[in-house]
C-alpha cells in the first residue's frame, strides 16, 4: 500500500531504496509531500533547525601568553541538495552531538591557529576581526559536511591569574578613574556653585519681597493717614470756605455801607457846604456890585453887570460841585438833574442879588 509522507517545515525528508534525478544517493524533499512505495522504499528525516555548539580553548598568543578563549558557534544544515546529502551521510544518525562535536573541533583548531599569530592588545582591541578571521577559515571545511554559521561570537578572553590584560587596563582604569574623580570634583563644584547660585537668587527674592512688603505697607499706612485727615482736612476746608465767604460778604457790606454813607451823610454835607460858601461868594459879589452900582448910580448899568457876573457865579458853583465827591446814581437822568438844579441856584442867587439891589435903592431913595 502506498503511503503518503510530509516533513515539516524545518526538516528535509529523505527517501532511500531509489535512484534520485541529480545522481544523489536518496531522494531529498523539501517543503512538500511525496508518495513512498512500502517495504521497498525507506523514509528518514534531517533537521534543518539551527544548532549551537559552545566552545572554550586555551591558546597561546603571538607573545607566548597563554590564554582562555570562549566563543558560540550557531550553525545548521545547508537548505541545498548537496549539503543536505552531505550532513545526512555525516550525522544522520546522532544529528545533534556529533555536529555540536565536529563543528566545535573545527573552530577550536582555527582559534587557536589565528591567535597564534596576533598579540593580547590585537586580540583585546580587535576581537570582532579575530572571530570574522576564524569564521573565515572555518566556512570551507563547514560546507563539505554540509554545514552553514550563521555567526561566531567570542564571548570572553582571560589570562587566567596572569594579570597581563589587567595590566593592559590599569592605564585606562587610572585614567578613567581620574576623569571620574575630575568630573565628579567638577559636578561638586558646579553643584556648589549652583547650591550657591540658588541661595544668592533666594536671597535676592526675599530681599525684593521685604522690599516690595515695605512699600505696600507704607503705601496702606498712608492710605490711612489720608484717610483719617481726610475729615478734619474737609471741615477745615468747608470753614475755610464759610470764613471766606462771610469775609467777603462783610467786604461787600462795608463797601455798600460806605456808599450809603457817602450818599446820605457825606454828599449831602458837602452839597450845603457848597451852598453856603456860594451864597457867600454871591453876597460879596452883592456888596461889589452895590458899591459899583452906588458909584455909577446907574440901574440899568447894574442890572447889566449882574447879567455878566451870572456865568461867573455859576461857573464857581460848578467848581464847587467839580471838587465834591458826588455819585450818581440814576445815570444820564441824574446827571441832566444836577446840571438843573445849578442852573437854578445860578437863578436863585441871580434874583437875590436884584432883590437886594431893590431894597437897597428903596433906602437911599427915602
Amino acid at each position: 500500500m502506498l503511503g503518503y509522507h510530509v516533513p515539516d517545515p524545518d526538516e528535509a525528508m529523505l527517501v532511500s531504496g531509489a535512484k534520485s534525478r541529480d545522481n544523489a544517493p536518496f531522494k531529498v524533499v523539501i517543503g512538500r509531500g511525496a508518495w513512498v512505495v512500502p517495504l521497498f522504499r525507506k523514509v528518514r528525516y534531517l533537521s534543518l533547525a539551527m544548532f549551537e555548539s559552545e566552545i572554550k580553548e586555551r591558546c597561546v598568543t603571538k607573545q607566548a601568553i597563554q590564554l582562555d578563549v570562549r566563543a558560540v558557534i550557531a550553525f545548521k544544515v545547508a537548505n541545498d541538495t548537496q549539503s543536505i546529502v552531505n550532513a545526512a551521510q555525516r550525522f544522520l544518525s546522532e544529528q545533534e552531538r556529533e555536529m555540536s562535536v565536529l563543528t566545535g573541533r573545527i573552530f577550536s583548531g582555527h582559534l587557536r591557529s589565528i591567535v597564534g599569530s596576533m598579540t593580547v592588545e590585537e586580540i583585546i582591541r580587535e576581537r570582532q576581526k579575530l572571530a570574522d578571521e576564524v569564521l573565515v577559515a572555518s566556512k570551507v571545511e563547514m560546507s563539505n559536511i554540509g554545514l552553514w554559521v550563521d555567526s561566531f561570537q567570542i564571548q570572553s578572553i582571560d589570562d587566567g591569574n596572569l594579570g597581563y590584560i589587567a595590566a593592559l587596563a590599569a592605564p585606562h582604569n587610572a585614567a578613567v578613574q581620574r576623569d571620574a574623580q575630575i568630573a565628579q570634583s567638577q559636578a561638586a563644584q558646579a553643584a556648589a556653585q549652583a547650591e550657591q547660585e540658588s541661595q544668592r537668587r533666594q536671597a535676592e527674592y526675599q530681599r525684593e519681597t521685604a522690599i516690595l512688603r515695605a512699600q505696600y505697607q507704607r503705601d496702606i499706612d498712608k492710605a490711612n493717614a489720608e484717610a483719617a485727615q481726610a475729615g478734619p482736612l474737609a471741615e477745615a476746608m468747608a470753614l475755610q470756605e464759610v470764613l471766606t465767604a462771610q469775609a467777603e460778604q462783610a467786604r461787600k457790606e462795608a463797601e455798600l455801607r460806605e456808599q450809603q454813607l457817602q450818599t446820605e451823610v457825606v454828599k449831602p454835607a458837602q452839597a450845603e457846604a457848597d451852598r453856603v460858601r456860594i451864597l457867600a461868594e454871591a453876597e460879596a459879589d452883592r456888596t461889589r456890585i452895590q458899591a459899583a452900582a452906588a458909584a455909577s448910580n446907574n440901574r440899568i448899568a447894574l442890572d447889566q453887570l449882574l447879567i455878566e457876573q451870572l456865568p461867573e457865579i455859576v461857573k464857581q458853583a460848578s467848581n464847587g460841585l467839580a471838587n465834591a465827591n458826588l455819585t450818581v446814581l440814576n445815570g444820564p437822568d441824574g446827571v441832566g438833574e444836577l446840571v438843573n438844579g445849578m442852573v437854578g441856584q445860578g437863578l436863585t442867587v441871580f434874583h437875590s442879588l436884584q432883590k437886594a439891589l431893590s431894597a437897597d435903592d428903596g433906602e437911599n431913595a427915602s
